[in-house]
């Protein structure tokens, strides 16, 4: 793959001088459409051997872009907030908004190339996390960011005698990897062979720069950034229809309509089993075994199912310090210029704590699917996104627990017209709530190919009969203590 970039290449100052203007005038016309029509942003990953330039070939983007709209982050050792999180957290969190641009030096490849060329991991478990890496930059390519990766690839000869000439400062200045320095180049190489093979896609390809001669490289980056920004303003939308599995019947019946809304529980049991499965809550969350884990915890269900209720019983005995609760609604402008599970991820707990979210991830795949605020390819992708989304947070750690609290029709009309009829309910109904009550046979397909499409053995769905609230409380409680139970 690194023959072509190993050949001989000496461009002049007088031919770059004659060449550079052109090429910042088109680069800068490019970056100020993506400004003005955000039609998508733009992700630069920039990798490569130690001495090839990285710091100085970004330095001169920096001087040809309008930098108010570039951000350019360097990822080093964890921080204790990062290591209390899923490892592709800290990626999410710096994605660009649209308009925007985001250089990323040390990125999501890092590592996984680094424990493999020192021997750290075998080949099963290098290949594993680049087909991660493939999701993670297939979800992105999906949601309007346009992914470019660069490797500045050195000959032997020319990376020694860089690396050699560099005194202490300018070394200190420098992003230099010691799994890509001299003695580890040849592996370094090597395993980037392996990892662009596997990585290189139509949605985020790879891009080798020759980088002996500094003067080629910059240009070689700024042409091939220019003019992949310029092919995708002049692409035509492409977003294909991509349904995963279902269950087929030939009555159509979900798991969500087959719920037992039956179940009713006393008062004094009520009571009872209340205190008791809210200090098991207590005492499982206190426990030493905890500390290393994390809580997300999904509510899902009919409008007036009672989730406030169920949420209230479940952080009684939480540590408020320990927990946080998330009511999500519409995404706000900032949310709306991301992709849209940005803000979820900015919301995940570290370890030892926890978040409950009062609606979830779920409402791409339910409002947004019915009320038409995504595309059909948007909220069919959705299923495959959030099985990967879940899986990540359990492979950080995270018990994922998602109750879906289920009534009829006609208790749901009962509990509206209490609220209206109530002073201090009165808030809790909206027309909004009467509008989507009008399209309940559209909610409950949803939320059958829902539970089908997203109940995976490392994330199930809990499905609860809420049609009496303190069966309900109790029954979200106990599933959950033995959630945490089997997790610890």
């Amino acid at each position: 793959m690194f023959q072509s970039a190993s050949l001989p290449l000496d461009l002049s100052r007088t031919d770059f001088d004659a060449l550079e203007p052109k090429l910042r005038t088109e680069l800068l016309a490019a970056q100020r459409e993506v400004i003005e029509k955000k039609p998508f942003s733009v992700l630069v990953v920039i990798a490569g051997v130690d001495g090839a330039g990285k710091n100085d070939a970004i330095a001169r983007l920096h001087e040809w872009l309008d930098v108010r709209y570039v951000t350019c982050n360097a990822y080093d050792e964890e921080t204790e907030e990062e290591r209390g999180r899923p490892d592709l957290w800290r990626y999410w969190r710096d994605l660009p908004a649209l308009g925007e641009t985001s250089i990323v030096v040390s990125s999501w490849y890092n590592e996984p190339l680094r424990c493999f060329v020192q021997g750290e991991i075998g080949e099963a478990e290098f290949e594993r996390r680049l087909a991660r890496i493939n999701r993670f930059e297939g979800l992105l390519a999906s949601e309007n960011v346009l992914v470019l990766k660069f490797w500045f690839s050195l000959t032997p000869e020319t990376q020694k005698r860089r690396l050699k000439g560099l005194g202490r400062k300018d070394r200190a200045r420098r992003i230099l990897a010691e799994w890509a320095d001299i003695t580890h180049a040849p592996g370094a190489q090597a395993a980037f062979e392996r990892a662009a093979l596997a990585t290189s896609t139509p949605a985020a390809p790879w891009i080798v720069i020759p980088s002996d001669d500094a003067r080629a490289r910059d240009l070689a980056l700024g042409r091939c950034v220019e003019m992949a920004v310029r092919r995708r303003l002049e692409a035509a939308p492409s977003d294909p229809l991509a349904l995963p599995a279902v269950v087929a019947r030939i009555e159509r019946r979900s798991a969500v309509e087959a719920v037992d809304l039956s179940s009713r529980l006393s008062k004094h049991r009520y009571r009872t089993e209340l205190d008791r499965l809210q200090g098991e809550l207590a005492r499982l969350v206190d426990r030493k075994a905890f500390r290393d884990r994390s809580l997300v915890v999904a509510f899902e269900g009919n409008d007036a199912a009672g989730k406030g209720g169920a949420i209230r019983r479940v952080i009684r005995p939480l540590d408020p310090r320990r927990y946080r609760v998330h009511r999500i609604a519409a995404p706000t402008e900032e949310e709306h210029a991301h992709p849209w599970l940005w803000r979820f991820w900015n919301r995940l707990p570290r370890r030892g704590h926890s978040a409950i979210f009062d609606r979830s991830w779920y409402g791409r795949v339910l409002v947004e699917r019915i009320e038409g605020f995504c595309s059909e390819a948007e909220w069919a992708r959705a299923y495959n996104e959030i099985n990967e989304f879940e899986a990540e947070l359990t492979d950080a750690g995270a018990i994922v627990a998602k109750f879906w609290l289920a009534i009829s029709r006609q208790e749901q009309l009962a509990r509206f017209k209490e609220r209206e009829e109530t002073p201090y309910k009165q808030f809790k109904i909206t027309d909004e709530d009467w509008r989507n009550r009008l399209k309940w046979d559209q909610y409950a397909e949803a939320a059958g190919d829902m539970i089908d499409r997203t109940s995976t053995s490392f994330a199930p769905w809990h499905l609860v009969a809420a049609e009496d609230k303190r069966f309900a409380r109790v029954e979200v409680l106990r599933r959950l203590v033995e959630q945490l139970e089997a997790a610890l």
